[in-house]
């Protein structure tokens, strides 16, 4: 079965080297591609203020996060739900220096460890769209899934937005039978077997075949025309047509 984790953190700032920790940490499980239901997500007291630019975008307070509990004692639970998947991080370079200094501060082994993989799709999007804007925000807009509810980040709710432009993303990647369940090997065998399909040849009638050249001799005119006019193929006589009267 194949199971991937989308995860997302928030933090005090950008940069742990200078005793920036994280906040909240969520993850979005999917089997086969799709969500299973089942999440994780925790807030973190960080034991230091925010940034006040860091404060703008989560709108975490001092206060709130105050009441929460350290990291340490979350971390196992986190690294439960981890365990064994492909855990996919929108720009995950960031995430994970965050996650490894944790985890380092509990003299723990780094978070890819913990895994069996980590998947950024910062790097699967801009692979894809070379030269553009590739936010989640970004995604989100150019795979028209709804983030009208993100007027904060947070999170829970950005791991399952991740979750719908990662499936979108990456929609080549898996064939139609993992898709539907179904084993690849199945699908190849129905696919090849076509020993008893006959297909019915519906040809157009005369009238039709008058319709459909009228039209192409309009586009014709226009210079947008990649077909020219033919003979029906039914055998019923070819009437030449005008193209239509120009307003």
């Amino acid at each position: 079965m194949t199971r991937q984790v989308i995860l997302d953190t928030e933090t005090t700032g950008l940069d742990p080297a200078d005793g920036d920790r994280i906040i909240e940490v969520a993850a979005v499980e999917l089997l086969r591609r799709r969500p299973s239901g089942r999440h994780f997500q925790r807030y973190v007291n960080p034991m230091r203020s925010s940034h006040p630019d860091a404060l703008r975008v989560h709108g975490l307070t001092d206060e709130f996060l105050s009441g929460m509990p350290l990291f340490e004692a979350v971390v196992d639970d986190l690294l439960e739900f981890v365990r064994g998947a492909e855990v996919i991080i929108h720009n995950a370079a960031f995430d994970l220096a965050f996650l490894d200094a944790e985890l380092d501060r509990l003299q723990l082994p780094p978070f890819a460890s913990h895994c069996a993989g980590i998947t950024d799709s910062l790097a699967l999007a801009r692979a894809q769209f070379p030269g553009k804007f590739n936010s989640l925000d970004a995604l989100c807009k150019r795979f028209g899934v709804d983030n009208t509810r993100r007027t904060l980040h947070g999170a829970l709710l950005d791991a399952e937005l991740l979750a719908e432009v990662y499936v979108w993303l990456t929609r080549g990647q898996d064939s139609l039978a993992i898709e539907l369940g179904e084993s690849a090997a199945a699908q190849r065998e129905a696919a090849q077997d076509l020993s008893g399909l006959r297909l019915r040849v519906q040809r157009a009638s005369a009238q039709e075949w008058r319709e459909h050249q009228q039209i192409l001799l309009a586009l014709d005119g226009s210079g947008r025309s990649v077909w020219k006019p033919e003979a029906p193929q039914d055998g019923s006589e070819h009437v030449a047509a005008s193209p239509p009267a120009m307003a």
